[in-house]
């Protein structure tokens, strides 16, 4: 069994820059997590009325709040089989801004009905992102999130409306010449525009994993994809 993210993209993993694959690479055949530290150079957000938005989500560890720049970040990619038997992959990115530490949780899984991957955001993996991925011709990865659907309950499950939500667009590269990797990230929304974004830098260890540290699990699972 391959990694979730060779499974979603197929032939184009091979066109990832090597340590691109090495860190998307993670999986439970595999064996191996992939730990990653550095900075964030900046942390920004939007104008001063979308603070309450990004607050609601902070409440689950979707959103970040803040901003600043140089702040310290880590990055966990750990491989597990969630309760349902789905072979997923945490995304749980921890920040300290002054004396606030904040954590935003994602998890991922293949989805054969849908065709890609679906990250799960926030503790309770309450909002269901479908992404889509793409190589760019530099080896980088290029990550844009698609429909959003909303669970909560056994009752309550519906298309997020993306006028309430914003869509992100990633990109993530090696840089040989310093031997770290690049990230930068933008979210927004369709009518008030910029929300939240972050552009920084990382080194990654690879330790030897085939589960995750219950840290790092959301506190729910979410059957629907």
């Amino acid at each position: 069994m391959t990694s979730v993210f060779e499974r979603a993209m197929g032939a184009d993993f091979a066109r990832l820059h090597p340590m691109l694959q090495r860190r998307f690479g993670v999986g439970l055949e595999a064996g191996y997590a992939c730990v990653g530290t550095g900075t964030m150079k900046r942390i920004r957000r939007g104008p001063w009325w979308t603070v309450p938005f990004l607050q609601i989500g902070r409440l689950r560890n979707i959103l970040v709040p803040d901003q600043g720049t140089d702040v310290p970040f880590r990055i966990e990619n750990y491989p597990y089989r969630d309760e349902l038997g789905r072979e997923t992959v945490t995304f749980v990115r921890e920040y300290r801004i002054g004396v606030r530490e904040r954590r935003f949780d994602a998890t991922m899984i293949f989805s054969e009905r849908r065709g890609g991957i679906v990250d799960y955001l926030g503790t309770h993996q309450h909002l269901a992102v479908d992404l889509a991925l793409a190589v760019d011709d530099d080896g980088s990865l290029h990550l844009r999130s698609d429909a959003q659907r909303f669970y909560e309950g056994p009752l309550v499950a519906f298309r997020f409306p993306m006028l309430f939500s914003g869509r992100a667009e990633l990109h993530e590269r090696f840089d040989d010449a310093v031997g770290v990797y690049r990230i930068r990230l933008e979210v927004r929304n369709r009518v008030f525009g910029f929300l939240f974004g972050y552009e920084g830098e990382f080194r990654c260890e690879f330790p030897e994993a085939h589960d995750a540290p219950a840290r790092l699990k959301p506190v729910r699972t979410e059957a629907r994809e």
